[in-house]
């Protein structure tokens, strides 16, 4: 009966993880994942749907699946009177969330307390909702602000052109309005820490998937004011948060050290990357890592003055901070090298007029 009942709970958990990922053609996918009928798959979905863990729409091959919510909460919060961020959590969002294994509760406590700061600190909003649905598979958590909207506000303070080159600089790190008082890598930090992450506020959306090497922005119409942030989780997540920062610290101090840059940020729609501003752009702030990776994921082409600006001219003023391209293609590599070549002809003539 033990290895009976094994299998069952192995085929009821493939079902949850395959309804996460899309809701269509469960019992078929278990069929053959298992080598059962479809009749023997879908008493497995039936006893679930029975026992509230999963929602059923539609019928024959048409039926659908998803994940129901186990557990509900939200709560608003006036942001005008005394609420500090590790008082929510103790008082409220920690006891909400349930029973965890001790990494994937740091890694809620990080996020929760990050972004809970954060809407207290810079959004200039009166209140915030705090929500968390949790799933048989996951947890997700949303807390939303009814302020200025954060990348408005990072445009605002740091003199952008655009909203959208907002994400670019949160998706480097260390961005903050408040140096003063933050170091600007919460948000980094926390969007890496989780499967997944995103924000939504004015027209732009932004979202970061643990395990990619790149984040998302889209624009929508209509969006609303305010800041609205989701971060979901696996119940079962082996993740340890120590080794999301270690894998950008340095080895000496285990400050902040290296970033990930994505290249496509720096355009605008269909544009191509050509010219020097574009590379200025993109190369804002970078001066305050160690190490610099930028990654040409969905760039196909590049001008020479673009990279000039990047591998020479950028390079000769910062010889201490590494450089390197990630994801790139044949033609973008040529034009790297020979921005490159450039610069080792720049130095052996300066050494030379020197001595």
């Amino acid at each position: 009966m033990t290895g009976v009942r094994a299998r069952g709970e192995r085929v009821r958990q493939f079902i949850l993880d395959r309804v996460e990922q899309s809701p269509n053609g469960v019992a078929q996918a278990v069929g053959e994942k298992f080598g059962i009928s479809r009749q023997a798959a879908n008493i497995h979905l039936r006893r679930l749907c029975d026992e509230g863990i999963l929602e059923r729409s539609g019928r024959t091959r048409a039926t659908r699946y998803r994940l129901a919510a186990l557990s509900r909460w939200s709560r608003r919060y006036k942001l005008r009177t005394e609420q500090a961020e590790d008082v929510v959590w103790a008082r409220d969002v920690r006891g909400v969330l349930g029973e965890f294994p001790e990494n994937a509760m740091t890694i809620w406590h990080y996020g929760f307390t990050e972004m809970f700061n954060n809407a207290i600190d810079h959004s200039e909003a009166g209140t915030v909702v705090v929500s968390v649905a949790r799933t048989a598979v996951n947890t997700e958590m949303t807390i939303s602000d009814d302020g200025c909207g954060i990348f408005r506000k990072i445009q605002r303070a740091l003199g952008l052109l655009d909203e959208r080159h907002s994400v670019l600089e949160l998706s480097k790190g260390k961005l903050t309005t408040d140096p003063q008082y933050h170091t600007g890598e919460g948000i980094f930090f926390t969007s890496r820490m989780f499967d997944g992450f995103e924000i939504l506020s004015g027209d732009i959306y932004f979202a970061h998937e643990f395990g990619s090497a790149e984040d998302w922005i889209l624009e929508r119409n209509g969006g609303s004011a305010g800041t609205t942030v989701m971060m979901k989780l696996d119940n079962r997540t082996t993740r340890i948060a120590r080794e999301i920062f270690d894998e950008y610290a340095s080895e000496d101090d285990f400050g902040f050290t290296k970033t990930v840059v994505p290249v496509r940020m720096a355009r605008y729609g269909e544009d191509q990357l050509i010219s020097r501003s574009q590379a200025k752009r993109l190369l804002a702030r970078v001066e305050l890592f160690e190490t610099v990776l930028f990654d040409f994921r969905e760039v196909e082409t590049v001008g020479p003055a673009f990279i000039d600006e990047m591998f020479r001219v950028f390079a000769m003023r910062h010889p201490e901070i590494e450089l390197a391209a990630v994801n790139t293609n044949p033609a973008i590599d040529r034009t790297i090298e020979r921005a490159r070549a450039n610069l080792k002809v720049l130095q052996t003539r300066l050494q030379e007029e020197a001595s």
